[in-house]
């Protein structure tokens, strides 16, 4: 069970070894200014293949509800596999596997519970993170933990680049659960206390806040790329900031204000500026910053915001 990029790593894995039965995925949606409707990564990986998908609206109520909790009965699975399904499983497929159900989490649990454990690892400006794989219960990621290993996040790297470590390693992580499951596997219990969220991020949470300390809003803007990304406005466009670095200049412009329009440079909270580096302008591509002030004469009273 699982729809974005991050579960294709598992499920590709997993497919090598073991007889995968069914996918189950969230239903397909219109995306983009056409709506077109387009496949999750799951399902096209699915597809491509000829799996068994299955797409129900809910799990947890409604005729989908019974429908899915049927099929489930009669393939009779052995273990379900969850990775970044979007879907809350109830009690009844809780209990149904033989192994019991068990969740890939990109983030060192109990730290980072919820839908958006890597971009919010960077956002807050954390140096580590990994993957957990967990046994499933009612609470939201609380469940006993059965594997877990650390990463190092370097200074520079964008949730985008930490997504696709923490993907190849939780298929590699769930290789080694699966294979220890019918001997037995240790399980850890989860240290509420020190229990942090990650929660979904909306459009309006990727607004960049200039007002923030420069390295804040250094670790802001990467950990939103290159998904949902951050953005702001700038003559009342929409303007999209892929990457950023931090300069060691200061400027006693107040917060937002462009300090060097050659650069690109942007006061922050702090007195101190961030260069922005790679830009999307409202209708337009993503391109560098230089790219972008070739064609867009920035004048020294501009500010963002």
């Amino acid at each position: 069970m699982g729809t974005p990029d991050f579960a294709v790593s598992a499920l590709d894995a997993i497919a090598e070894r073991h007889n995968v039965q069914a996918v189950f995925t969230q239903p397909d949606k219109p995306k983009n200014r056409g709506k077109k409707i387009v496949f999750s990564p799951v399902k096209q990986y699915a597809v491509d293949r000829g799996m068994n998908v299955c797409q129900p609206v809910s799990l947890r109520k409604g005729e989908d509800a019974d429908e899915a909790f049927e099929l489930l009965k009669r393939l009779s699975p052995d273990c379900i596999v969850v990775a970044a399904y979007g879907q809350i499983l109830p009690e009844r497929i809780l209990e149904l596997p033989k192994y019991g159900c068990i969740n890939i989490h990109a983030s060192l649990l109990p730290k980072y519970r919820g839908a958006a454990p890597i971009q919010a690892c960077i956002i807050n400006g954390e140096t580590s993170s990994g993957v957990t794989v967990m046994m499933m219960e009612k609470g939201l990621d609380t469940g006993d933990m059965l594997l877990k290993q650390a990463v190092d996040i370097p200074f520079d790297m964008t949730a985008g680049e930490l997504h696709d470590k923490l993907a190849a390693l939780g298929a590699e992580l769930i290789l080694k659960a699966l294979e220890r499951l019918p001997e037995g596997i240790s399980r850890e219990k989860q240290n509420d206390a020190l229990s942090c969220y990650a929660p979904v991020i909306s459009k309006e949470m990727c607004r960049i806040d200039f007002s923030q300390p420069a390295k804040k809003v250094y670790d802001f803007i990467r950990g939103m790329s290159p998904s949902p990304c951050a953005y702001t406005f700038l003559n009342g466009k929409r303007l999209k900031i892929y990457f950023a670095g931090l300069t060691d200049t200061s400027s006693p412009l107040p917060a937002g204000q462009i300090a060097d329009t050659k650069r690109f440079s942007v006061v922050c909270g702090d007195g101190k500026c961030v260069e922005m580096l790679s830009v999307q302008a409202e209708g337009g591509k993503r391109m560098s910053a230089q790219d972008f002030l070739r064609g867009n004469n920035l004048k020294s009273t501009d500010k963002l915001g």
